[in-house]
């Protein structure tokens, strides 16, 4: 049984560090065409960065109010006057944190809207970034064309 309680343990205390960490923005807040690779992402830039026919900075607005509606979500680097903005999100019961970089460009006939979702810590996120995204985006779309 006295087997069975350190590996235990270990387990407690990587879970709780993981989640009382402090959220540090400055590795995070980075441009999401930066050519970075983790094992577990979602990169949405270039040809593939959702286009909508608002000016960038009502993308962002709108963006940033559906993300700060979602559950444990919080802005944690960034701003609509720079253009680009960085959210933490709670992920789990356990609190693992990933980080979604959103930024917005102007282009002719409305904006793009890159994004780069990613954990914390570099490791399967069970597809979790690519559903949250999925749920943003819609919002965002029918909030624009409504």
């Amino acid at each position: 049984m006295s087997s069975l309680i350190y590996p235990l343990l270990i387990v407690a205390l990587v879970i709780l560090a993981a989640r009382f960490i402090p959220a540090d923005s400055e590795p995070f807040h980075e441009d999401p065409a930066t050519p970075e690779k983790q094992r577990s992402e979602v990169r949405l830039i270039g040809r593939e960065a959702p286009r909508f026919a608002a000016d960038a900075e009502t993308v962002l607005q709108e963006f940033s109010r559906i993300a700060r509606r979602d559950w444990r979500v919080g802005l944690v680097d960034g701003s609509i006057d720079e253009g680009m903005m960085t959210f933490v999100a709670r992920s789990t019961v356990f609190g693992f944190r990933d980080y979604i970089t959103v930024k917005a460009t102007d282009e002719a006939g409305g904006s793009k809207l890159s994004i780069f979702a990613r954990p914390r810590f570099n490791v399967y996120d069970w597809g979790v970034n690519a559903k949250r995204l999925d749920r943003w985006l819609g919002k965002l779309e029918q909030a624009l064309d409504g």
